[in-house]
């Protein structure tokens, strides 16, 4: 589950953006059904560990522009993150759980992160999301695998993901008006692409200071009791 979730991402990805001069004007073109069409395939597909979260952010700011395009992204995440769970819960089982409680420091982090209220659950899985290089499926299963509550699991992954997606949901939108003849357009479109970048990774910077900041908390901490333990 793991390798499929890390390796079919992109190469659906790079395929995606190959097929934008046809998906795009499609979906353009038939708003009210391409928009069902656009998020309830990037449920299905992004829930099976085949597409990745730049490309589908991309498209949506190609066809539905940025008004559009950042809620039916966000749908559409929100819906791939969910089934993707339900998938690796069930297959993962308990063997995780049983790993972690083999070892003292992994199982006081893993207690205190995801077992300290709800807050600090939706905390944990937005820091998590957070980064621009985050892999989407591949938490997916991690996140399942770790017993992460439904809840905030949904709740995190949305306000870990809404930066960036807004960001390339931006750049498609950009990207569909984009004049590559006109060279002044071209150089403002692609210095306001690097600063989008840039900042997505200072954002990353600052999660996993923050991640590590937790950890080093977590562990602090000692291991409370698990329900049913004795």
């Amino acid at each position: 589950m793991a390798l499929l979730a890390t390796v079919a991402p992109p190469v659906s990805g790079l395929l995606l953006l190959g097929t934008l001069n046809h998906v795009g004007p499609w979906l353009r073109e038939h708003q009210e059904w391409g928009a069902l069409l656009y998020a309830g395939g990037f449920a299905l597909l992004g829930g099976l560990a085949l597409l990745p979260t730049y490309a589908p952010s991309i498209l949506a700011g190609w066809a539905f522009g940025v008004a559009g395009g950042i809620p039916l992204a966000l749908a559409g995440f929100l819906g791939a993150s969910l089934l993707g769970y339900l998938i690796a819960r069930r297959l993962s089982g308990n063997r995780l759980e049983a790993l972690l409680a083999q070892h003292t420091r992994w199982n006081a982090v893993y207690d205190a992160l995801l077992r300290s209220g709800f807050w600090k659950a939706v905390l944990i899985v937005s820091l998590l999301r957070l980064p621009p290089n985050s892999p989407f499926a591949a938490s997916n299963v991690a996140m399942a695998a770790l017993r992460v509550p439904a809840v905030p699991y949904g709740l995190g992954t949305l306000l870990g993901l809404a930066p960036k997606t807004s960001a390339m949901v931006v750049a498609g939108a950009g990207l569909s008006v984009l004049d590559l003849s006109d060279r002044v357009q071209t150089g403002w479109f692609a210095a306001g692409l690097v600063l989008t970048i840039a900042a997505l990774g200072l954002l990353g910077v600052i999660a996993r200071a923050a991640l590590q900041r937790v950890e080093r908390e977590s562990v602090a901490q000692p291991v409370r009791p698990r329900a049913g333990a004795r």
